[in-house]
């Protein structure tokens, strides 16, 4: 393998890794916050352990994000130093942002939030939840205006002086369409993923209890499964809306990937949407499309049934006629279609299986649902919690691989456009071996952490909520410092 291939695996890798952690952060957060509010607003004592509860298990997942997270920053400046040459004013600029806003807050406020319950009046301990709640969306705002700018570059130009890239309008780039379609669509991922974890968790221990015929004891999880399942409902719903909005904006932006996302080879009218399709290249072969719907490709790239939908073959004919002097063929130009296909299938099947779920289990969980429909309800819940997981690494996986041939996708054919392929973004001084030697390392200290991380909320887990009351000891002197989480 080249050092550009495994550069690429191990930016894979990290990344796919970290982002398991991150939609829990970004959704945990406001609904412990919520959580917390429902407590100090009504009294109830069972919203003071779900909020110790579930605030565990967010701070065991944030612990490990942050730790993962700090790997990729690293990788810019080592094996995609060219990359960072060209585009580090533009892309550095949010990033930097994220630290030394975004992070700050959050590490600032978690630990206000973990030390801070016996030393703060309670609005001020709950206010300081809601801040770690708005620093990481806040956070994952910055991450994705860099991610948008590759996807569709606005607000920079190219200086021919030097031949680098330069920013125009930071504000330009944070408030792209782009940006904020995907930080809409994220941030509602995140919550669907964020709503199933507290429905499955607390589904699990409402079964588990009712099965031991202990039914008073259940009265603690009701409240978070039905709120986890609401949260899920209007997250899937908001997952679908800004989807459809993002797809809108990916025809018109990378009319490329979402061809290859449909398999579509050829320009054509009225185009429908398929769910299975068998073909590699555009080129070769014709894919082969089974149980495919008439029109609706179309209709949810223009909201028009009968609407004409480019190619794969007129894009990448596109692209060569424009940046023919990269020196690809039309087929260079072309992403690689059965990973593009299948991953855009595999997000959206599971976002609307969770849809689905969130739905039925709000049936199964209603005041007049028997005992039975409750039990199954909780032995089906805990195995969705990985659907939403899935589905957004899907999601990226579909995102990453319909950018290629580009790392910085054109969105002009200027001179002055800001534009990159990935080839020429690899670091030329980071040899094979080296490489070789840190994505064994990566991978190996990675699976190390997971394990630790799995087992630790493993146990939070079977602790379960009836623990967090007999764990909080009162303090011997008013200005204890007090870990209650």
């Amino acid at each position: 393998m080249s050092a550009l291939d495994l550069a690429r695996w191990q930016f894979a890798i990290t990344s796919l890794y970290h982002f398991v952690f991150v939609p829990l952060t970004i959704g945990l957060a406001p609904m412990v916050a919520v959580m917390q509010t429902l407590w100090q607003r009504s009294g109830d004592e069972r919203w003071r352990r779900l909020t110790d509860f579930f605030g565990k298990i967010f701070l065991l997942n944030f612990a490990i994000g942050v730790v993962t997270g700090i790997v990729q920053e690293f990788q810019f400046g080592m094996n995609w130093s060219a990359y960072s040459i060209f585009v580090g004013d533009i892309f550095g600029a949010p990033l930097a942002m994220e630290a030394l806003i975004a992070f700050f807050l959050e590490s600032v406020f978690i630990g206000v939030w973990m030390f801070g319950r016996n030393l703060l009046s309670p609005k001020l301990h709950l206010a300081s939840i809601w801040v770690v709640a708005v620093a990481v969306n806040l956070s994952a705002w910055f991450i994705l205006a860099a991610n948008s700018f590759m996807q569709h570059p606005v607000g920079t130009h190219v200086n021919p002086a030097n031949g680098r890239a330069e920013l125009d309008s930071v504000w330009t780039m944070l408030t792209s369409p782009t940006a904020l379609v995907t930080l809409g669509h994220t941030m509602a991922a995140a919550l669907l993923t964020a709503g199933l974890l507290v429905a499955g968790v607390s589904g699990w221990w409402l079964s588990k209890l009712l099965r031991a015929e202990r039914a008073e004891d259940t009265l603690v999880y009701r409240p978070a499964v039905r709120l986890g399942l609401w949260v899920a409902l209007a997250a899937a719903a908001a997952v679908v809306l800004s989807g459809h909005t993002q797809g809108q904006l990916m025809v018109a932006d990378q009319p490329m990937k979402m061809a290859a996302a449909e398999g579509l080879c050829q320009t054509t009218a009225g185009a429908g949407f398929s769910v299975v399709a068998f073909g590699d290249t555009c080129e070769a072969i014709t894919a082969t499309k089974f149980i495919e719907i008439p029109g609706l490709a179309s209709f949810l790239a223009t909201n028009d049934a009968s609407a004409t939908l480019v190619g794969v073959n007129d894009a990448a004919a596109a692209q060569a006629a424009a940046y023919g002097a990269y020196g690809l063929n039309g087929s260079g130009y072309i992403p690689p279609m059965a990973a593009t296909y299948w991953s855009f299938r595999v997000m959206i099947g599971l976002g609307l299986l969770a849809l689905v779920f969130a739905i039925r289990g709000l049936w199964c969980t209603r005041v007049k649902a028997t005992q039975a429909q409750q039990i199954r309800f909780g032995r089906i819940a805990i195995w969705m919690i990985p659907a939403p997981y899935l589905a957004s690494l899907a999601g990226w996986m579909f995102t990453e691989f319909g950018r290629a041939p580009w790392i910085v996708v054109p969105n002009t054919a200027g001179d002055s456009a800001v534009r990159m392929l990935i080839e020429d973004a690899v670091s030329p001084f980071v040899d094979v071996f080296a490489l070789v030697t840190s994505v064994v390392l990566f991978t190996a200290v990675y699976g190390v952490l997971a394990a630790i991380w799995f087992r630790l909320v493993r146990n939070a887990v079977l602790a379960g909520a009836g623990e967090a009351k007999a764990a909080e000891p009162e303090p011997s002197e008013p200005d204890q410092l007090i870990f209650a989480y």
